[in-house]
């Protein structure tokens, strides 16, 4: 039981937020649409289900993905987050086509709503917790990224390097773009339905919503079918993995380096050249204490490393 619940504390804690926050708002959202009959109400829940449900799969294959290699597979679980935000992806595209299909329905026949101080309060409320949600999910693309921004910096940091995130991360963060969008269309869409005669802005949002939700279920299962089939590392962690390995004394050059991203963690393996004149039983001990300090890297899960004397030929770093 305790290795269940120090898996579950590394879980990724933007989706765990996030679910939690979403299922909440789904909940007040459904009551708020049954009461008033809103089509952009109905909307935003289903949005709100379907951020709810995929954030929930998305920390469990969070934690999952934090469990240890074993025999039958040997390079661990890191790849399990992809599949369950692949999971996440069919939810969020079966929602989106639900949503359409009522934005249509409304065009053609448009409805009235009513009690437009809960909606207009259900959306508002809505939007400040998606709003803390994103600006949650933005801070952990800058850890993760070791960016360094503060401030209003962050912003700017998390959609430059969103790509460079776990996937968990870069779900939520997508998601709540969405989301946070979506609400403000549902508002607009409410106070417009109330207070002018232009009735069709009900159905206009709800279609818009449906669309920005594909486009995040497009997003996202690309970049989860690309890290399920195994992709290279950003350029800057190669470089920062590559200054490690020469950081020690007796490095001259890195021969070869591969550095494959899985899950939120990499797989590095090299071959570094060292100073010529070391016994088999100096270099052992050379690559020994590289490989250590590779490891202390938390974004490394392993490291493979081959030895060989100075060819003469620097080939790192690689232009």
């Amino acid at each position: 039981m305790s290795q269940f619940w120090a898996l579950v504390k590394k879980g990724n804690t933007s989706s765990a937020t996030a679910a939690l926050g979403n299922t909440g708002l789904a909940i007040i959202k459904a009551i708020a649409a049954g009461v008033s009959g809103s089509g952009t109400m109905f909307a935003s829940a289903m949005h709100s289900v379907a951020d709810a449900v995929n954030q929930g799969f998305v920390f469990v294959g969070s934690v999952l993905a934090e469990r240890q290699p074993t025999k039958r597979f040997p390079t661990g679980f890191g790849r399990v987050v992809n599949l369950f935000c692949m999971i996440a992806v069919i939810v969020v595209t079966v929602m989106a086509y639900e949503t359409f299909l009522k934005g249509i329905k409304l065009l053609k026949h448009p409805e009235e709503a009513s009690s437009f101080w809960l909606n207009f309060a259900v959306l508002t409320i809505a939007i400040i917790i998606d709003g803390a949600i994103l600006i949650k999910a933005m801070k952990e693309i800058v850890k993760e990224t070791r960016s360094g921004a503060t401030g209003f910096g962050i912003w700017t940091s998390a959609i430059r390097n969103a790509g460079r995130a776990t996937p968990p991360t870069r779900l939520v963060f997508y998601e709540d773009i969405v989301a946070t969008l979506g609400q403000v269309f549902a508002l607009i869409a409410v106070v417009l339905a109330q207070t002018t005669s232009f009735k069709l802005m009900d159905g206009i949002a709800t279609v818009i919503i449906s669309f920005m939700m594909i486009g995040v279920a497009f997003k996202v299962g690309y970049d989860n079918m690309v890290g399920l089939i195994g992709v290279a590392a950003p350029k800057d962690v190669e470089d920062r993995i590559g200054q490690l390995i020469l950081s020690n004394a007796d490095v001259v050059d890195i021969n070869q380096m591969r550095i494959v991203q899985e899950g939120r963690r990499y797989h590095v393996e090299a071959y570094v050249e060292l100073k010529k004149g070391f016994t088999l039983a100096e270099a052992t001990g050379i690559k020994l204490r590289v490989t250590e300090k590779l490891l202390h890297d938390h974004d490394v899960a392993d490291v493979t490393l081959g030895i060989m004397d100075d060819n003469g030929l620097v080939t790192w770093p690689k232009v």
